[in-house]
């Protein structure tokens, strides 16, 4: 099973460095040097030749690419990695998307709200993009205190959302 692992920015230095945007709670075991990635979904693969940590981000050079126009190419390109789908994170409160994508979400009071469509990664958070039976989209914080439960085995989220997060708009008209 292939999952989203980063996306590419812009380069940094003139040897073919870029800064990669982490999409993966494991960086050092998904861009250790020699993995090989998978570009955008296609069979195109980048294999990493060397990375480093420099103020906060991590900065990838792929073999291929030894000079700043050449990874100037890469940039803004999606990168996947093989993982065995039975595989769990280590941290028993961190979750792969894929095993959230299709849960049901229920409130702690039994109504179902909707299925997990998506988890959007923000620079703060992550949010669970539930589309509720109407076909709305709703943004669920994915912290303790709004997502007390979520139960990977029966493939169900329980959520105890504060007053206004999931209640529908009002009419204009």
């Amino acid at each position: 099973m292939r999952v989203v692992v980063g996306r590419i920015g812009k380069p940094h230095g003139l040897r073919g460095q870029v800064t990669v945007e982490l999409r993966t709670d494991e960086p050092e075991e998904r861009f250790a040097p020699g993995s090989v990635l998978f570009a955008d979904g296609a069979i195109a693969e980048l294999t990493v030749a060397e990375i480093h940590w420099h103020s906060g981000r991590l900065l990838v050079n792929f073999a291929g690419f030894e000079s700043r126009s050449a990874a100037e190419t890469l940039r803004g390109t999606i990168l996947e990695a093989e993982r065995d789908e039975k595989a769990q994170p280590t941290d028993p409160d961190e979750f792969y998307d894929s095993a959230l994508i299709g849960c049901r979400v229920e409130t702690v009071n039994g109504e179902f709200l909707g299925l997990v469509e998506d988890v959007v990664h923000l620079p703060s958070q992550e949010l669970l993009a539930v589309v509720t039976a109407a076909g709305r989209e709703v943004l669920i914080p994915f912290v303790s205190q709004i997502v007390p439960t979520v139960d990977l085995s029966n493939r169900r989220i329980l959520i105890d959302p504060p007053i206004g997060l999931i209640e529908e708009p009002a009419d204009a008209n």
